[in-house]
């Protein structure tokens, strides 16, 4: 029974929240399609921000696919930075986490402490704390202290600087712990991510603490003694056991949709929507990278250019050459063999009818098929049928963040185990994925002496690098880990300025790498108090680097 409310009352969530992202009158004093105290109880207030906060991250245009796109984990469909996120593009985004999510939080809190339910109380501070930084990782200073006051408060909140905001944040985490630790009067009748599970909970506080302190090492020299402090501890998240994540339940199809967003867009009866990123299906393939067949399925064997002669319908640029600076650069253009059909970084050429012949997502993380060289096309009934995650803290990211922190310190000899523990982590998690598709052939499932050759062969590209050389390394496989998880590696792309190896735009002056987003236009339309920034190329507080990346 348990289970069978979880998916109901998800899908009742799902739904509300569809109606309510898509408001776009911000300036109200209240949302007419949200839940108020009058009409909800607790658990159905936690409930809601349990789903918010998934959309704020997940969704066709939600932070994580802004992340991806912008380090190559998506592809990105845009030659000009500027034009390509334009104010309006993040209304939604913005919309999502003041009217939906920050509004059912500030609803919630009063009666859940008349209530005394206490661990309600923990796991809302710990997402609204989560939440508020990565707006300020995308955003940089936003209204906080004066936001969503209710109907007596100010329409026009201002802006807190963002080190202020990551503060309050700490603050969050600081109450949330004692909230988890104290006695309550009931826990949740939902908790979508532990299952009532605070020992686990407590882990992914002192996880997103040091996350929070890798953040900000570089404008916080006491940021590196707090991370090392909860390091020596020990309790954080240190096995996939642990990881926080999203499952999505996959139990409809419609009214509303509750599988994972990756897989509702692209396996339908029309073929696959989206097109995957060259450079990272590249990266995977001539690596030898054993998550590949997880990540991605192919749809035909043959790619235009490659195995089988150009073709101007189905792939114009097979019959072109590359531009000089793709040229210059070494990187790959328009194909790719061995069937990986995708596209390149900035390409927003008209699409053509090749829907059942683009590579798509695979059953890791979005629930999608195990590649076993079937080679045929998806359709609304495919693998996993989208049972997928939402992964947010995990083991692997954790070793990843212990190995950027050795990097900095200069012990790149930990750095390599410590990536090569995280590499192990996060292969062994997405094997495991293998099992939700039934219909596949896990013969092609690798081997262990495969896993183990390319652990080893990054080793020894490691080993073999200079300085800059082992940062690059180390994170291309920090941005293929985060595969779903855009928000992390468009972060630690800011914050290292590596890989300098990424493919380049298509455009040979696509404008300055976005270091910040513009102010949604809805917002700056509706608050005297906010003034639009003269150029994305504002960067956020915790990044005090020079200038953006050079990989643009």
């Amino acid at each position: 029974m348990k289970k069978f409310n979880k998916y109901y009352f998800l899908s009742l969530l799902i739904a509300m929240s569809i109606v309510s992202c898509e408001t776009t009158e911000l300036d109200i004093t209240e949302d007419p399609n949200a839940l108020t105290p009058t009409d909800a109880d607790i658990d159905f207030f936690l409930n809601n921000i349990q789903e918010d906060f998934t959309a704020l991250f997940e969704g066709n245009t939600a932070l994580n696919e802004i992340g991806s796109e912008l380090t190559r984990t998506a592809q990105l469909s845009g030659r000009n930075y500027l034009s390509t996120f334009l104010p309006v593009s993040s209304d939604g985004e913005w919309a999502t986490f003041y009217a939906v999510m920050l509004t059912d939080i500030r609803a919630m809190i009063p009666l859940a402490e008349e209530a005394g339910f206490t661990r309600h109380i923990a796991i809302a501070q710990f997402l609204e704390a989560y939440a508020v930084t990565a707006m300020v990782d995308f955003f940089g200073d936003i209204p906080y202290s004066e936001a969503i006051q209710g109907v007596q408060g100010l329409l026009n909140p201002s802006v807190d600087p963002g080190a202020d905001i990551y503060a309050e944040a700490f603050a969050l985490l600081d109450q949330a712990e004692i909230n988890f630790t104290n006695e309550s009067s009931g826990d949740p009748a939902n908790d979508f991510f532990y299952g009532t599970n605070y020992d686990q909970w407590l882990r992914a506080i002192n996880t997103l603490r040091l996350k929070l302190n890798l953040q900000t090492r570089l404008v916080d020299p006491a940021a590196v003694t707090r991370f090392n402090a909860i390091i020596a501890e020990g309790n954080f998240i240190q096995d996939n056991a642990d990881d926080m994540q999203f499952s999505w339940p996959a139990t409809s199809n419609a009214n509303p949709d509750v599988r994972h967003p990756r897989y509702a867009i692209n396996y339908t009866a029309t073929g696959v929507a989206e097109y995957n990123s060259n450079w990272l299906m590249n990266q995977m393939d001539v690596l030898l990278d054993p998550r590949i067949r997880y990540y991605f399925f192919r749809q035909n064997e043959f790619v235009p250019g490659q195995e089988i002669p150009f073709d101007e319908q189905l792939l114009n640029c097979s019959s072109q050459n590359p531009p000089q600076h793709y040229v210059d650069g070494g990187f790959t253009f328009c194909n790719l063999p061995n069937g990986y059909w995708g596209r390149d970084h900035g390409d927003d050429n008209g699409i053509p009818p090749d829907n059942f012949n683009r590579s798509t997502f695979g059953v890791y993380p979005a629930g999608g098929r195990f590649d076993d060289d079937s080679f045929n096309a998806t359709g609304l009934i495919s693998g996993a049928n989208g049972a997928g995650i939402s992964p947010f803290l995990t083991a692997s990211l954790v070793r990843f963040y212990q190995a950027e922190m050795a990097m900095v310190s200069g012990d790149e000899a930990a750095a390599l185990t410590l990536m090569q523990e995280g590499l192990t982590l996060h292969i062994n998690k997405v094997m495991t994925f293998g099992t939700i598709d039934t219909t596949a052939d896990f013969s092609f499932a690798p081997t262990d002496g495969q896993v183990t050759g390319f652990i080893n062969n990054i080793s020894i590209m490691f080993n073999d690098a200079d300085t800059a050389g082992r940062w690059d390394i180390l994170m291309e496989e920090f941005l293929v880990t985060t595969y779903g998880q855009g928000h992390e590696a468009y972060n630690a792309y800011r914050r290292t300025g590596f890989p300098t190896t990424l493919q380049a735009n298509l455009e040979p002056n696509p404008g300055i790498f976005i270091r910040s987003l513009f102010y949604p236009a809805a917002s700056v339309n509706n608050n005297s108090s906010i003034t639009q920034k003269a150029s994305n190329n504002e960067p956020v507080f915790w990044d005090n680097n020079p200038t953006a990346p050079v990989a643009n």
